[in-house]
């Protein structure tokens, strides 16, 4: 088994560090330079380019920033699309929509390769101590083959069936999840603007029915004004919007994620890219308090 690892991000980094760990040699390139030195450090082997990848490795595995890059990593349209897909296994561990993700399992196919989807539910705390929750779809003997070389990424792994039943389960998760951060930044807000003692505010929430993983580790963000990225707003932004889609095609009303979709994308276009999704309200002015006649 010849495994390659694409995109050396804010979760693609500690995903490749742990296949490392485990004791899985591991071929690694990414778009920007130098982004794999810490990983050959750790004994990984830096492809010279993308196809000499591709040509060095039977499984793949992709953990890119969104549906344009995939297409423009693998050469999606174009000639060099075949040679690099054919014969190998595709793993996509990053989100897209379902369509998108259907599409191009149908193309892997055509081309000879195969098609996993391995989305991951968690961000890089979870990905740093391997205890994401895996979803995965695909040709029943090609997921089979896969999901060993998962297990040092994830506590848990739910198979859920023919491609794209997976990245529909993730988009699902993800409405919960976006909308319950929004929740949480603009509560912790309000209580700051109010005169809350924040250290007691979290106090309260953290000993209570709400709290969860989630809600302690985006909280003691806001409180401690560190908003050092477990999951960048601008990615947060680009998966919103996939949430966001996916519901209009299922032709519900959805006023919570389309609420907060747009308050992500405001925090994307205000330079808050990089910070981690709890720092959506940030640099916001108090609004104005209301006259009285």
């Amino acid at each position: 088994m010849h495994v390659g690892f694409i995109g050396i991000g804010t979760m693609g980094a500690p995903m490749a560090t742990r296949l490392l760990d485990a004791g899985i040699p591991l071929r690694v390139w990414n778009r920007t330079p130098g982004r794999c030195a810490p990983l050959v450090a750790r004994g990984a082997a830096e492809a010279p380019g993308i196809d000499a990848l591709f040509a060095e490795s039977t499984i793949v595995l992709l953990m890119l920033l969104n549906q344009q890059a995939v297409d423009a990593v693998l050469a999606r349209g174009q000639e060099a699309f075949a040679t690099r897909v054919r014969g190998r296994t595709l793993v996509m561990l990053g989100t897209t929509s379902a369509e998108y993700s259907q599409a191009l399992e149908a193309d892997v196919r055509r081309h000879g390769g195969r098609y996993v989807e391995a989305p991951v539910s968690g961000s890089r705390g979870p990905a740093e101590d391997g205890s994401l929750v895996g979803m995965l779809a695909g040709e029943p003997s090609a997921v089979a083959d896969i999901a060993p070389l998962l297990q040092p990424l994830c506590r848990q792994m739910v198979h859920c069936g023919e491609v794209p039943s997976a990245l529909r389960m993730k988009l699902a998760v993800n409405h919960y999840l976006v909308v319950l951060v929004a929740a949480l930044a603009e509560a912790t807000h309000a209580a700051a603007r109010s005169g809350v003692d924040l250290q007691l505010f979290r106090e309260v929430l953290d000993a209570g029915p709400m709290a969860s993983p989630v809600s302690r580790a985006k909280l003691q963000k806001l409180v401690s004004g560190d908003f050092g990225a477990q999951a960048a707003i601008r990615d947060v932004a680009v998966i919103a919007e996939l949430v966001r889609q996916q519901a209009s095609v299922a032709g519900i009303e959805t006023p919570l994620i389309d609420t907060a979709c747009r308050m992500y994308l405001a925090a994307d276009r205000r330079g808050l890219s990089d910070l981690d999704m709890a720092a959506l309200l940030e640099g916001l002015p108090a609004s104005p308090s209301p006259t009285r006649a």
